[in-house]
């Protein structure tokens, strides 16, 4: 399975929330995306966790916005007044993230009433995956049609950014614990930790192998005993079956 492929044909507008300067761009399917540049100061490794965490959230039935793969010609630069802009696109020319645009969606705060399961879902997704930007400060959440929705998934996967060795180990990752101190959804500890055992069978090596399955090769960059990107697919799944079917101390608890 891959995700789909299209072509950016106009950028927008820039979201100047981050520090990655994500924009709004249209492409050539008439759809609206919010584009993650591969350019972006993060590198690709931001997009890789993007995919997959995204690709866990579908496994385990947590509402995410649909991803594309954008194709994006650096001419479109020319059109854009602002240099900032005008160098991001020059250096992402090539396949970028694209993140389905959901209209009229909010931010999600205080006042705000997620179904329980749900949150107690997202709170085990983010320990699985070691996600540390879903605070009060940045909860990375939107509610649209009243659905809860869970995005930004980059600052998951922290091993990625020191492999080999080090916090790069499998066996290190499996025994990480996970601080849910200033998690948005901490008091549905509970939730996730009844259903830990259900989302755990979910994430069987199918369903590892489809999430894999969707991250562009030419973002695999290769490491020391993993050059090709079907042994950077395997090395990421043997990260995830690690912290999956070890001890599990990064689960949350009741």
């Amino acid at each position: 399975m891959t995700l789909p492929r299209v072509a950016v044909t106009r950028y927008v507008t820039p979201l100047r929330e981050g520090g990655s300067l994500p924009g709004i761009v249209e492409a050539d399917d008439l759809g609206t995306y919010v584009c993650k540049f591969r350019g972006a100061g993060q590198g690709l490794r931001v997009l890789v966790a993007e995919v997959i965490v995204a690709g866990l959230a579908r496994a385990l039935d947590i509402p995410t916005p649909d991803q594309v793969v954008l194709d994006l010609d650096a001419e479109i630069a020319r059109y854009e007044a602002d240099e900032e802009v005008q160098d991001l696109i020059n250096a992402s020319s090539g396949l970028n993230l694209g993140i389905d645009f959901l209209p009229g969606a909010f931010g999600y705060d205080a006042a705000c009433q997620p179904d329980p399961d749900l949150a107690g879902r997202i709170l085990w997704l983010d320990a699985l995956t070691a996600n540390v930007d879903r605070s009060w400060r940045n909860p990375n959440l939107l509610v649209w049609g009243g659905t809860l929705q869970a995005i930004d998934h980059g600052a998951s996967l922290y091993f990625h950014h020191s492999w080999p060795g080090g916090a790069g180990s499998p066996e290190r990752f499996a025994i990480q614990p996970y601080d849910t101190g200033e998690h948005v959804l901490k008091e549905y500890a509970a939730q996730a930790a009844a259903e830990s055992a259900e989302l755990r069978k979910r994430l069987d090596d199918v369903a590892l192998a489809r999430v894999l399955g969707d991250v562009p090769e030419e973002w695999l960059e290769p490491v020391p005993g993993a050059e090709e990107p079907a042994a950077v697919r395997d090395r990421y799944a043997t990260f995830l079956r690690a912290r999956l079917d070890g001890d599990r101390p990064w689960e949350p608890t009741a």
